[in-house]
């Protein structure tokens, strides 16, 4: 009568499928680092309140994440650090050492209190090299959105 017992080809198939897979993706999103945001205070979140627009002098809107190294895709975090559900504008763009951009989002974004939202991953792009990851989170066409509080990080991952 035959053994029911798994071959050890099967068992060693078995495993490098999901060491290739699941496993893989885990230990991939593991190696990602997170990017420092340009003038922040050392620590990898930021934490900003959407202002009015402005006629004269910039917005605080921007936030540039330095990007030292090449990397194969990046992630972006955004969490509502407010007491009220809002919507929040958002824009993410992969800036470029050849002074180019790509725009990745452009989407308003309804968030409950202390909801989080990841986008991405975005791969890079082949023969650019990422010099900045750049979230906008308000806009003109929202001033309803004045006032809402969020989070802010970013990653780059192999």
């Amino acid at each position: 009568m035959p053994s029911r017992s798994p071959s050890c080809a099967a068992v060693v198939l078995a495993a490098s499928l999901l060491l290739s897979g699941a496993g893989g993706k885990a230990q991939a999103q593991n190696q990602c680092r997170s990017l420092m945001p340009i003038g922040g205070a050392g620590e990898p979140v930021v934490q900003k309140r959407i202002s009015a627009d402005r006629l004269v002098g910039s917005t605080n809107w921007n936030t540039d994440f330095t990007v030292d190294r090449g990397f194969s895709n990046y992630r972006v975090k955004l969490q509502s650090a407010s007491t009220a559900s809002g919507t929040f504008p958002v824009a993410v763009f992969l800036r470029f050492t050849d002074g180019s951009n790509l725009q990745l989002v452009n989407q308003n974004l309804t968030l409950a209190p202390k909801e989080q939202r990841n986008l991405g991953p975005f791969p890079g792009v082949p023969g650019k090299r990422t010099s900045k990851v750049n979230v906008r989170v308000g806009a003109s066409s929202m001033p309803g959105s004045t006032g809402f509080s969020y989070r802010v990080s970013a990653q780059g991952c192999p």
